[in-house]
């Protein structure tokens, strides 16, 4: 049981379970945009996910010398080493205007991690702004650099799928933001801190409300993707509904970012 435990924190740790959410939207976006499967993109994504977020989540203990080098800690970094290699060789067979997209939103996770304005710190401290440089990250790197990378048009369509998909990151960033609230430094000036739990809540409810409604406003919708997309609604309602503080920290890093697993494995199934 004890190892089980630790191979679930090493997953978990490591970014593989956040970079399975990436790599579920990327495929999604394949689907519904009829792209052939591209395993140089999927491979971009999958691994630049367990980079982005790997040096993100220990880049500032590192520099502030607070990282103890345990045996888990030794095989992340090992781990990232081999995701950096699989970024850098999928990266190499994207389109040249993909490449310059990704190395946008490349810079954008650098602003977001290194104090680039010394007197501003990183972005990831600016108070309120963190939850949408994220949101726009996942929706971009999982939609514009798909579809540029296959040489389709940005559409309508396209950006409808952005901004649906730039409010579920947010409503999930909310979630984890409830959890979170125990820990959170009152500078960051999260939702919860600002707004209290319950009408965090109320607003993340309110919030699946235009992303249920955006996918009527499709060219092309399905009623099969409504139905689907209605079963999405109702478990992070329910996600929603149920978190608190005093949940554990699995709550929101294995079940709530399962999430986007579970909407492509209902699109796979019913779609």
């Amino acid at each position: 049981m004890q190892l089980l435990k630790k191979l679930l924190d090493f997953y978990i740790n490591g970014s593989i379970h956040v970079a399975i959410a990436v790599f579920a939207l990327v495929q999604m976006t394949f689907h519904f945009f009829h792209i052939s499967f591209d395993w140089a993109m999927s491979l971009f994504a999958f691994c630049g996910t367990i980079v982005g977020y790997n040096f993100v989540k220990y880049d500032a203990l590192a520099r502030a010398k607070k990282l103890k080098m345990s045996r888990q800690l030794k095989a992340i970094v090992v781990l990232s080493v081999v995701a950096l290699a699989g970024t850098l060789y999928g990266f190499w067979f994207l389109q040249r205007q993909t490449q310059l997209l990704a190395l946008a939103f490349l810079g954008l996770t650098l602003l977001y991690t290194l104090p680039v304005f010394p007197k501003l710190g990183n972005a990831r401290n600016w108070a309120g702004v963190k939850i949408y440089i994220v949101a726009f990250c996942w929706a971009g790197i999982t939609l514009f650099l798909p579809i540029l990378n296959a040489g389709l048009d940005f559409t309508n369509d396209v950006f409808l799928k952005f901004f649906q998909r730039f409010l579920l990151v947010i409503i999930l960033i909310l979630i984890f933001e409830i959890i979170d609230l125990k820990n959170d430094d009152l500078s960051l000036q999260t939702v919860p801190q600002r707004l209290g739990v319950k009408r965090t809540k109320w607003l993340n409810l309110f919030l699946l409300l235009p992303f249920y409604g955006l996918e009527f406003f499709k060219s092309d919708f399905q009623i099969v993707q409504l139905w689907i997309n209605l079963v999405l609604v109702l478990v992070i309602a329910l996600f929603t509904l149920f978190s608190s503080p005093k949940r554990s920290d699995y709550y929101t890093s294995f079940w709530v970012e399962s999430i986007p697993v579970f909407w492509w494995g209902l699109v796979l199934l019913f779609a």
